[in-house]
């Protein structure tokens, strides 16, 4: 048996591929953001913060690293409507994503903040600075610089799992790839094309990551 790729069926698609494409981009840069926004908050409140803040915190990573995503996203989008709170799609899909990449990242960078010379943060502390002062001014930027490359592969890993969203109808790259195949029956040609896409974007993004490290971290 043969099977005659035609690839040529997938250019009346072009515009949703796109559109799949271009959803799972913006899903991304959003919420590694804030992702990464919340894992700087968790890592300073597992580091300095209260005890109760860093109880907290290591529930929520360890809830976080301890399920499959796609369990968050079905809990999020089908789970909460039943304590009143309903989320679109797209909003399920940020929130999960963030969330998730929240709980990584919070280690990750916990673990860059105690690979910090002490006497870096003594330093700081001699000069009268808070405690908050010295994580911001003096351990953070030397964290990110020490565990960049890791956070790095964790975001391409979180846009890459993103992939899932597409089970609660977000319309990502997947959901495309899903409805082109549905409507053309050119399952490999629509699969294999939506592969080379995610494959393209990883290559850009750990490009684009290293480019923002070495800006941010010049030198090193």
């Amino acid at each position: 048996m043969t099977y005659k790729l035609q690839f040529g069926e997938l250019l009346p698609y072009m515009g949703v591929l796109f559109e799949g494409l271009l959803f799972t981009v913006v899903l991304t840069l959003i919420s590694t953001v804030a992702g990464v926004g919340l894992g700087i908050g968790g890592a300073a409140a597992r580091t300095f913060g209260p005890p109760w803040a860093g109880r907290v915190f290591v529930i929520y990573v360890e809830l976080i690293r301890n399920t499959p995503f796609i369990v968050q996203l079905f809990f999020i989008y089908f789970g909460l409507p039943a304590l009143g709170l309903k989320l679109s799609e797209s909003q399920a899909a940020f929130l999960a994503m963030t969330i998730n990449l929240g709980a990584y990242s919070t280690e990750i960078i916990r673990a860059g903040v105690e690979a910090v010379p002490k006497g870096h943060i003594e330093a700081g502390v001699s000069l009268a600075m808070t405690k908050w002062e010295v994580f911001a001014h003096i351990i953070l930027k030397q964290a990110l610089q020490k565990i960049w490359p890791a956070l790095s592969s964790q975001i391409i890993i979180v846009m890459l799992g993103s992939s899932v969203v597409s089970q609660i109808s977000a319309e990502d790259l997947t959901y495309a790839a899903n409805f082109v195949q549905s409507r053309n029956f050119r399952a490999f040609e629509a699969y294999f094309a939506v592969a080379l896409a995610y494959l393209g974007l990883a290559i850009v993004m750990r490009a684009m990551l290293r480019g923002i490290g070495r800006l941010m971290f010049p030198g090193h």
